[in-house]
């Protein structure tokens, strides 16, 4: 059995792979425009050559995607060293549980950021129990959802510092409307693949984008961001 298709059963990366992730965190920085989407064919063909054993397309695997999680991750936590870490912690569970993904259900992009999600919400938790008694959805404050901001909230702002200052008023929302706001506006996934990635309605899509948008104008105001 190859030494890849080996360390999945273990539940470990390969070495190499854990070598190529190094190298792709070191290299991914953090833009604010849309990480690349990869073609879903070349997507598939790479995951039926991973569940064959084959070392390289793991690392082609993590290649190709490492950047888009790391982005997530990162425009989640607000924090370089946590991205990085739940990025490894990503791939460690792509590894784990790649057999159940199913390409006749679904882009293996849109599984990889159901995944990253589902990692990202468990670790919210974790670091906050205090809001983990009861449903995130239910402390949201209502927000009238005819102030839904139309325009992309990264194109309101550009240069370092106006990334900076995004990126902390993202901080500021809910999980909730953050994920949606960040697979939206920054990933730029269609609402049906967000729909599919968060478990949820398009219409609630939608309702938590035009909350999500409305709250962030509202930072931004509040810091005399023109928006």
């Amino acid at each position: 059995m190859a030494a890849a298709s080996q360390a999945v059963l273990n539940g470990r990366p390969a070495r190499p792979v854990l070598g190529v992730l190094a190298s792709g965190l070191q290299n991914a920085g953090i833009g604010w425009g849309r990480t690349a989407v990869p073609d879903s064919d070349q997507d598939s063909s790479i995951v039926n050559r991973c569940l064959m054993g084959d070392e390289v397309a793991w690392e082609d695997l993590v290649k190709i995607h490492t950047r888009r999680v790391y982005a997530i991750c990162y425009r989640f936590t607000g924090s370089d060293t946590e991205a990085q870490d739940l990025t490894q912690d990503v791939f460690v569970r792509v590894f784990k549980s790649i057999r159940s993904f199913r390409s006749g259900e679904g882009s293996f992009v849109v599984w990889l950021t159901r995944l990253t999600r589902n990692l990202l919400i468990d670790h919210y938790r974790r670091t906050k129990p205090d809001r983990a008694t009861d449903s995130i959805e239910d402390q949201l404050p209502m927000l009238e959802e005819k102030t839904a901001v139309s325009a992309r909230t990264d194109a309101l702002l550009a240069g370092r510092e106006a990334g900076e200052v995004l990126q902390a008023a993202l901080g500021k929302l809910s999980p909730e409307l953050r994920e949606t706001v960040i697979l939206r506006d920054l990933e730029e996934l269609e609402y049906r693949e967000i729909a599919q990635a968060l478990n949820v309605p398009e219409g609630t899509v939608k309702s938590r984008l035009n909350r999500g948008r409305a709250e962030l104008a509202r930072i931004l105001r509040r810091q005399k961001v023109a928006v």
